[in-house]
């Protein structure tokens, strides 16, 4: 286990769930049934009980119908198992999220009624489920999407309770660049110099109690204190998976669609419904891994240029996915020649080395000592940068219309506020049907 001059990292988040609990008055989990929040929610009601203390920690679980039954059966086992410790808030609304195995669909529905005959799974049935027969959220809008109803559910709590309140996620920052921005920004507001807390509203922080714990630590955690765990993981492992390689996750989602086809291996009778329930799955569980899809080295077919390949691309797609791309990249394009960007030093060194034909554009309104750059055409493909991936290029492009990545989060962007009221607009639209 990790270690620092004097603690571990156990022994180090012991001291943060005590600052916890003796600065917030309301403190909830979210809760996904993979093995960080698992430990996170396993060591909270550990410290709880411990220390004695009576109240009752809220748990939020988005439900996404589509999941291995043995993650269900965790999810089950935990809620169940702490009913007297716990506030349950698991949710089965419809939901968007989003789908990187479809070049029709940009999302799909998890519990979406219109689907009931085809869901992956029957609705669980305990008393404190939250469905559209039930829902207590005045926040919620039909199909919203997923990332909303979490962000518009931490507001929701905070304003039913009295006095402050957190959310607990178990995220560590060696997972991904992101997660380590949660951490370590410098441009968030904290509690008390706890880096490792961020405000996001009156009385309401999120923490990551668990953000410098290793994948290791997480296993020697659970089998030191037999803390119970989603067993799937087992079947990974009997898959010859590592431990870094294991995820769970919804089967459509990018950060686990290359994973797809273990559903088949794992759970035969769950992957007959999960491929039956969104189109593309098949095809991503049997290319999710390749570079049909994406994934591993792309290359360039012949007689090809990286931007010719994008039209091609292009022309294979339904008008409305076409369209998607085609705006986006108009976006990058117009962004890169005309206001320009920050590349890092190292790049920018490259990219002149290499004499990219580029522009100092002046000083970074983000970013004072750093001039943007912009770019006078948009090259063909970057290969030879290799101290950035934030380059534009053609083949940036082609990489997102392959990997179905119809947000291009590939090439920076995330959804517009243009597209979230589009997307209200026509569920309004068909809401009736």
């Amino acid at each position: 286990m990790k270690h620092y001059l004097e603690k571990n990292v156990y022994e180090a988040t012991q001291e943060r769930l005590k600052f916890i609990f003796d600065n917030f008055d309301n403190i909830y989990v979210a809760f996904s049934g993979g093995k960080d929040s698992g430990l996170l929610l396993n060591m909270v009601l550990d410290y709880k009980r411990k220390h004695n203390i009576s109240r009752k920690i809220g748990v939020f679980h988005q439900d996404f119908e589509a999941q291995y039954q043995v993650t269900t059966d965790f999810v089950t086992k935990m809620f169940q198992d702490n009913l007297d410790d716990i506030e349950p808030y698991w949710v089965c609304l419809p939901m968007g999220s989003r789908c990187a195995v479809s070049n029709f669909q940009v999302y799909w529905y998890p519990w979406d009624p219109d689907k009931k005959d085809i869901w992956v799974r029957q609705m669980p049935d305990f008393p404190y489920i939250i469905n559209l027969d039930n829902n207590p959220f005045d926040f919620y809008e039909y199909r919203m999407v997923q990332e909303n109803l979490y962000f518009e559910f931490s507001q929701w709590y905070a304003r039913q309770k009295k006095g402050k309140t957190i959310c607990l996620l178990g995220i560590r920052a060696d997972e991904s660049l992101n997660r380590f921005r949660a951490y370590a920004t410098v441009r968030k507001q904290i509690l008390k110099n706890a880096q490792w807390t961020t405000k996001m509203g009156d009385n309401l922080y999120n923490a990551y109690p668990l953000y410098d714990w290793t994948t290791k630590d997480v296993w020697i955690a659970n089998g030191k204190f037999g803390y119970e765990y989603n067993e799937v993981y087992d079947l990974f492992y009997k898959a010859g998976l590592s431990i870094h390689q294991m995820r769970v996750a919804s089967p459509y989602h990018e950060s686990a669609k290359e994973s797809l086809n273990l559903y088949r291996v794992l759970e035969p009778h769950t992957w007959a419904k999960v491929v039956g329930r969104v189109h593309g799955a098949n095809f991503g569980a049997i290319y999710g891994r390749t570079k049909a899809l994406g994934v591993r080295s792309i290359t360039l077919p012949p007689g090809h240029t990286w931007r010719s390949y994008v039209k091609f691309l292009l022309a294979t797609l339904p008008d409305h996915m076409r369209q998607n791309y085609i705006e986006k990249f108009k976006t990058s394009i117009k962004f890169w020649w005309k206001r320009g960007g920050v590349v890092n030093d190292a790049a920018l060194k490259e990219l002149e080395e290499c004499n990219y034909k580029i522009r100092h554009n002046g000083k970074s309104i983000y970013r004072s000592e750093k001039d943007q750059i912009r770019f006078l055409g948009t090259p063909d493909n970057t290969d030879d940068i290799k101290s950035s991936i934030d380059i534009p290029s053609w083949k940036r492009m082609a990489v997102c219309i392959l990997k179905n990545d119809h947000l291009c989060k590939y090439m920076g962007f995330a959804q517009t506020k243009k597209q979230t009221i589009r997307e209200k607009e026509l569920i309004e639209k068909y809401r009736n049907l």
